[in-house]
């Protein structure tokens, strides 16, 4: 119990300021899910019900393209991050993307209602709320101006700075799709770097 309040406070307090007391309350409605590799924390058309925060693992949101006939990785999560479809989350309406497992992980999740009950309940839990969306509204904008503004060879550094390992733990046609080039692109970007 101890080991899961500190993480806990490690990673909430990076979001908003909540006590101890307000996450010491908040532990019996966490909880801990093992994800196996190419299992989903959730699917394409389900309604998001839960937030979680990953202890071990990563893991990629993806969309199919019908015209393309291809998955394209729009974002990815590892270590000490939030994974979860925001909007649906939010909405209560199904999601529209696909978050998969890498490899084998492992979350804590709080459901949609005792997050609810939490914002409703503890001043503390609802400013936390507002500070969560800014939180991803910040990653979302992120995302949309790199894809506007950044080179791939930039969009590449900048995903290797957020994980930085990411190389070893997934196949390359997944950072690939993520950057929006092909695999002999990816080869050259980081033939590149390495002769720099």
């Amino acid at each position: 119990m101890t080991e899961k309040l500190e993480y806990l406070k490690k990673i909430l307090n990076g979001i908003g300021d909540l006590s101890d007391e307000d996450i010491s309350m908040s532990l019996p409605f966490w909880n801990k899910k093992i994800i196996k590799k190419n299992d989903y924390f959730n699917q394409q058309n389900i309604v998001c019900k839960d937030l979680g925060i990953i202890v071990k693992g990563i893991f990629r949101i993806y969309y199919y393209d019908d015209d393309s006939g291809e998955e394209k990785n729009i974002f990815f999560f590892s270590e000490d991050q939030f994974v979860v479809s925001f909007r649906s989350f939010v909405f209560q309406h199904p999601c529209r993307y696909f978050i998969e497992a890498l490899e084998d992980s492992e979350i804590i999740y709080i459901s949609y209602e005792k997050l609810q009950n939490l914002y409703e309940s503890h001043k503390n839990w609802e400013r936390f709320g507002r500070m969560l969306a800014e939180h991803f509204f910040n990653n979302s904008q992120v995302r949309t101006e790199e894809l506007l503004f950044l080179s791939h060879e930039e969009r590449y550094l900048n995903l290797i700075a957020e994980h930085p390992n990411i190389l070893q733990r997934i196949n390359a046609y997944h950072i690939a799709s993520f950057l929006g080039i092909k695999n002999q692109s990816l080869s050259r970007i980081r033939k590149r770097l390495l002769s720099k």
